[in-house]
């Protein structure tokens, strides 16, 4: 993207001018290209309807598609503070308003899970999106917006507003939160085992 691919650029171009021109393709094309990264990160910091709050995204951003000005990394950076923004209103409206969840058997916490929802919780993205949740907020943000959004430093930066050299540092310290807890996961007798057996 920044390497500077002048026919990905040019191809960007003409999608963004179509879409200012209201061509539905375009929007479609937009939509497909961006859409599952936003609802990957959405539901990662916990959106409660990651879909329905993607295309409420999508329709800011294609609303302000006329005004919008650069790149395809700047589109993305465009794109993410919007879909961050809409997020956080999310996040106060529920704090606000308490958190109610309908009961589901399923989510019944005196429910013993099978074994096979044991294994799967303990594999793939939701052992990842588990560990994330243990984060400081600033610090999830940011790995969320590194990791599963794939935005660069200076992307995440701007969709936080904070400066680069922040955002690095915050993602320096939840790595280095990650690695004690995988490690502590991996080994939970370790503490125990400091006098030797």
């Amino acid at each position: 993207m920044s390497g500077g691919d002048a026919t990905g650029e040019g191809a960007f171009d003409g999608v963004l001018d179509a879409a200012r021109a209201g061509e539905d393709w375009a929007f479609t094309q937009l939509w497909v290209e961006y859409a599952p990264a936003v609802a990957a990160f959405l539901t990662a910091r916990g959106a409660r309807e990651p879909d329905d709050l993607t295309s409420e995204v999508f329709l800011a951003v294609f609303e302000r598609i006329p005004q919008f000005s650069g790149d395809t990394s700047s589109f993305r950076s465009f794109v993410f503070s919007i879909a961050y923004r809409r997020l956080v209103d999310e996040l106060r409206q529920r704090s606000r308003r308490g958190e109610h969840d309908e009961w589901t058997p399923e989510a019944d916490p005196r429910r013993e899970p099978s074994a096979e929802t044991l294994a799967e919780r303990s594999l793939g993205d939701s052992a990842a999106l588990r560990l994330l949740d243990d984060l400081p907020e600033a610090q999830r943000d940011v790995m969320v917006l590194r990791v599963v959004a794939d935005l660069s430093i200076e992307q995440t930066a701007t969709v936080l507003g904070k400066r680069p050299g922040a955002v690095k540092a915050l993602q320096h310290r939840a790595i280095a939160n990650l690695q004690k807890k995988v490690s502590r996961s991996r080994n939970p007798r370790s503490r125990s085992n400091d006098s030797g057996e």
